[in-house]
């Protein structure tokens, strides 16, 4: 049995799954986890509490079921097991697809509602890391900042072929093999070395049309 709090965040993201941010309310999701709502605001505080536990609770829980991706250092071992942490977003289980749906809905209203943009934008720090940590192990000895350029990118199609496969418009076998192509797609950028300028060298600078008359 859950205890009383992980029951109530449960609650929490499958109603704002099923109804969405707007529709979330402290009364229903009492009902669905068999608590009052007093106990609701005495654990946090109030609706906008809540939704902030809702998305730690939805980030911990996506971490649990993409983070089996343990294997051996080898570059080869390394890209099979960041191509396993992405590809476990798109599973036709239940539970990933709630994840997955209330992470939309939580992105979304965080454009009309500017309290939920720090939170969310610290679980996505935190996601860009995770993945920049495992492009490391690909890639070891690689700068950080291109590292986590690839890593933004990659969560960014992660984020982009969900809401696809979501709705319908990609099945689940294409949305994984378009994320394949974009691991594919980094790991190759990360294979060619960084631009760098000569030392001494001025920057380039666009040279101004001329006309004689």
């Amino acid at each position: 049995m859950p205890d009383r709090r992980t029951a109530i965040l449960r609650a929490a993201a499958r109603t704002v799954s099923h109804r969405g941010v707007r529709g979330l309310r402290v009364e229903e999701v009492a009902a669905e986890a068999h608590v009052s709502k007093a106990l609701i605001y005495h654990h946090y505080g109030d609706r906008a509490g809540l939704l902030r536990h809702t998305l730690d609770f939805i980030n911990d829980r996506a971490g649990r079921y993409t983070g089996q991706h343990s294997g051996p250092d080898r570059p080869a071992g390394a890209r099979q097991a960041l191509e396993r942490s992405l590809l476990l977003e798109f599973q036709d289980v239940a539970e990933v697809r709630e994840n997955s749906i209330a992470w939309g809905e939580l992105r979304a209203s965080a454009v009309f509602d500017p309290r939920l943009r720090d939170d969310l934008a610290r679980a996505g720090r935190l996601w860009v890391r995770e993945v920049a940590d495992l492009l490391g192990r690909v890639r070891p000895g690689w700068p950080d900042p291109a590292l986590v350029a690839s890593a933004e990118r990659l969560t960014a199609l992660v984020e982009g072929l969900s809401t696809r496969w979501l709705s319908g418009m990609l099945p689940t076998e294409r949305a994984r093999g378009m994320l394949r192509e974009g691991v594919a797609v980094e790991v190759e950028h990360l294979d060619r070395p960084p631009r760098r300028e000569p030392l001494g060298a001025m920057p380039r600078r666009p040279v101004a049309a001329c006309t004689f008359d």
